[in-house]
C-alpha cells in the first residue's frame, strides 16, 4: 500500500496540476500477450478520429538485466509496439515479479502516459491491476504495474471453448461493476478486449491497462462511457459463442459471416443462456443495430451492472462425479451357483455328498458323553464360587472407601494463567502476490497504539471476496504452547473476522489449508480477544482476516471496507 500510494504521489509530481479525470478519454488494457510474446489487444475495430495519427519514436534499446531505479530489473521483452516496449521485470526491493511498460522521454504520448498513469494508480480500485510506479528518468518514461503469475488471460480461456453460463454470469456482473466504479471517477478504458481480462485461480476477473495503454496508443473517444459499455457486450457475445461480433477475426476469434450484421448469440450457438444472449445484444446494440426483444440499450457501464443485477441470478453448475468402475469378479469368486447354464455348455456335476458320521451309540460313547457332562458341570461351580468371592471383596472395599474423608474442590491445583509472549519479527502474509503495507508490519508489536498496519480500501464486503484474506505472519523465536491473543483495531465494528493459524514458516507460499487452526473469532468493537480451548505448539503464528467492518475517509484511504491493526499480543 505504502509503494502505490507513494507511485500516486510521484505521477502527480512529474504530471503537472491536471485532474484526476484527465485521462478519462485515453484508457485501455495492458496490450500484452504471455503466451504468444506479442501485442495481445490486437486489431480492434476502430471508428474514425479515435486514434491519433503521431509517427512513433524508436522504442528504447533496452536489454535483460537492465535495471531501473536501481530496483526494476527487466528480465523479458513481451511487446514492442508504436515506439513502446513491454516487459516482465523483477522488484528487487520487494522480491516479486512486475510489469513495466517503457518508451522515450520524447515520445509524442509520453506525457499523457504519464497522467494515465496517475489517474490508474489514484483510483485503487483491487479489481483492476494496480499502478505501482510512474516515472520519468534518464530520457525514459516508465510504467510499473502488477503482475500476476496466477491469472489466465480471457484470450485462453475462450480458445479452449465458450463459457458455460455461470462463468459469463461472472464475467459481465464483475467487469461491468467494475468499470461504472472507474466512470464514476471519470476513467474510461477504451480498449477491453479478451487480453485484458484476466481470471485469477480464485475465480476473480481483473482488468489491466485502465488509463494506460490508450494513453500508450493515443485512443481518445467521444462516447467513452459508450464505447466501454459495448466493449463489455462484445466480451459477453464472445464468451457465450467463441466467437467475435464483428466481421473481422481477433484475439484468435473468428468473426460473423459478412453481410448478414450483428445476430442474437443463440442464432450462432444452441444452447446460449437466453438472458445473457438478450443482455449481450442491449450492450452491443449501436449504429442502427436493435437489442433483443426491443428492450432498451444499455450506453453506461451502470446501465449494464443494473441490468445484470435485475437478472435471476443463474447458479453454479453442480459437480459433476465420475462413476466408479464396475467391479471386477475374480475368478475364485466366479461360480456357477445361481446363474443359468448357457444353451449348448456342459452341465455341471453335482458333487456327491457325504453323510454326517453316526451318533456315539456304543457304550464307549455313552461313558465319554457322561464324563464331559461331569467336566463341565465342576466348571461351572469353580466359576460361580469365584465370582461370588470377587463380588464380597468388591463390597468391602466400597464400604471403606465411604468412610474415608473426600477432598474438597480448594484443594484441586488452580488453572496457570496465560504468559505473555514476545513477538520478534513479523512479515505481511500475501499468496497472491499483492501486500497491502508491508512497512507497516512492525507497528504492530511497538507498542506505540497510534502506529498500525492497514489493508487497502475494498468496495464490496464485509467478507474480503477479490482475495482470500489478508494477513501478518508472527515470529515468535522459538516454538511456544499459544492459547491467547489480544488484538487492537483502529475501525470498531462487529464484521472483523480474525482467525490464527500454526504454520511452519513465514513464506507467503505456504497455503493457509496447510496450516493448523488455533483459534477465531469476529470482533463486537474495537478491540479483539481470542481464547482457544488448547494451546498449541508453534514458533510461527498467522494472523489471517477474511471479513472487515466498512469505515470511512481518512488520511490514508478511501471510504469502504477496511482495517487496521495498531496492537496485537500473544499469550501461551
Amino acid at each position: 500500500m505504502a509503494e502505490r500510494s507513494t507511485a500516486a504521489v510521484d505521477v502527480a509530481d512529474n504530471s503537472g496540476d491536471e485532474p484526476l479525470a484527465a485521462g478519462a478519454a485515453k484508457a485501455t488494457a495492458d496490450g500484452v500477450d504471455t503466451q504468444n510474446r506479442q501485442a495481445a489487444d490486437g486489431p480492434m475495430p476502430e471508428k474514425e478520429g479515435e486514434r491519433a495519427s503521431v509517427a512513433p519514436s524508436a522504442a528504447p534499446e533496452l536489454h535483460s538485466g537492465h535495471k531501473l531505479a536501481r530496483r526494476y530489473r527487466l528480465e523479458e521483452c513481451v511487446t514492442r509496439l508504436d515506439g513502446f516496449s513491454s516487459w516482465r521485470a523483477m522488484d528487487e526491493k520487494l522480491r516479486r515479479a512486475v510489469g513495466v511498460h517503457l518508451l522515450p522521454a520524447d515520445h509524442p504520448r509520453a506525457r499523457s502516459v504519464l497522467a494515465a498513469a496517475r489517474s490508474s494508480a489514484l483510483l485503487g480500485d483491487p479489481r483492476f491491476v494496480q499502478v505501482l510506479d510512474a516515472v520519468e528518468e534518464n530520457d525514459l518514461v516508465y510504467v510499473v504495474h502488477e503482475w500476476l503469475p496466477d491469472a489466465t488471460e480471457l484470450t485462453a480461456l475462450l480458445a479452449v471453448g465458450p463459457l458455460e453460463a455461470h462463468e459469463a454470469y461472472q464475467l459481465v456482473s464483475q467487469v461491468s461493476q467494475a468499470m461504472a466504479a472507474a466512470h464514476r471517477e471519470g476513467l474510461s478504458h477504451l480498449r477491453l478486449t479478451p487480453s485484458a481480462i484476466l481470471r485469477t485461480s480464485t475465480g476473480q476477473y481483473r482488468i489491466r491497462g485502465l488509463a494506460v495503454n490508450a494513453a500508450l496508443r493515443g485512443i481518445t473517444s467521444e462516447t467513452p462511457q459508450r464505447a466501454d459499455t459495448e466493449a463489455i457486450g462484445a466480451l459477453l457475445y464472445a464468451a457465450l459463442t467463441q466467437r467475435w461480433p464483428y466481421e473481422s477475426d481477433a484475439y484468435g476469434l473468428t468473426g460473423l459471416p459478412k453481410g448478414v450484421g450483428l445476430i442474437a448469440p443463440d442464432q450462432v450457438r444452441a444452447g446460449v443462456h437466453r438472458g445473457l444472449g438478450e443482455l449481450a445484444m442491449r450492450a452491443l446494440a449501436n449504429d442502427g443495430a436493435t437489442a433483443s426483444r426491443q428492450e432498451p440499450a444499455c450506453t453506461t457501464p451502470e446501465e449494464l451492472a443494473k441490468a445484470v443485477a435485475a437478472m435471476p441470478r443463474i447458479r453454479p453448475p453442480e459437480p459433476v462425479f465420475t462413476a466408479p468402475p464396475e467391479y471386477q469378479h475374480t475368478t475364485y469368486q466366479q461360480g456357477s451357483y445361481g446363474r443359468p447354464t448357457p444353451p449348448g455348455g456342459p452341465v455341471a456335476q453335482a458333487l456327491a455328498v457325504t453323510p454326517p458320521p453316526p451318533p456315539l451309540q456304543s457304550r464307549t460313547g455313552k461313558a465319554l458323553k457322561w464324563g464331559v457332562a461331569a467336566l463341565l458341570i465342576a466348571a461351572l461351580g469353580l466359576g460361580s464360587w469365584q465370582l461370588a468371592d470377587t463380588l464380597l471383596e468388591h463390597s468391602n472395599q466400597s464400604s471403606d472407601n465411604q468412610h474415608q474423608p473426600t477432598t474438597t474442590g480448594d484443594d484441586a491445583p488452580e488453572k496457570k494463567a496465560p504468559e505473555p509472549i514476545a513477538i520478534k519479527r513479523g512479515e505481511e502474509y500475501y499468496p497472491d502476490g499483492t501486500p497491502q503495507d508491508l512497512d507497516g508490519v512492525p507497528h504492530t508489536y511497538d507498542g506505540d497504539s497510534s502506529t498500525f498496519w492497514r489493508t487497502r480500501t475494498f468496495y464490496d464486503g464485509p467478507e474480503v471476496k477479490v482475495k482470500e484474506g489478508l494477513g501478518i505472519v508472527y515470529d515468535l523465536g522459538a516454538e511456544q504452547d499459544v492459547s491467547a491473543a489480544e488484538i487492537a483495531l483502529k475501525y470498531a465494528g462487529n464484521h472483523t473476522t480474525v482467525t490464527l493459524y500454526a504454520t511452519k514458516n513465514m513464506s507467503s507460499q505456504t497455503p493457509v489449508s496447510s496450516m493448523k487452526k488455533i483459534v477465531g473469532a469476529t470482533s463486537s468493537n474495537s478491540a479483539l480477544k481470542l481464547t482457544a480451548e488448547t494451546p498449541v505448539k508453534t514458533r510461527y503464528v498467522l494472523l489471517w482476516i477474511t471479513a472487515m467492518p466498512q469505515a470511512g475517509a481518512d488520511d490514508y484511504t478511501k471510504p469502504g471496507y477496511k482495517q487496521a491493526i495498531t496492537d496485537v499480543k500473544f499469550a501461551g
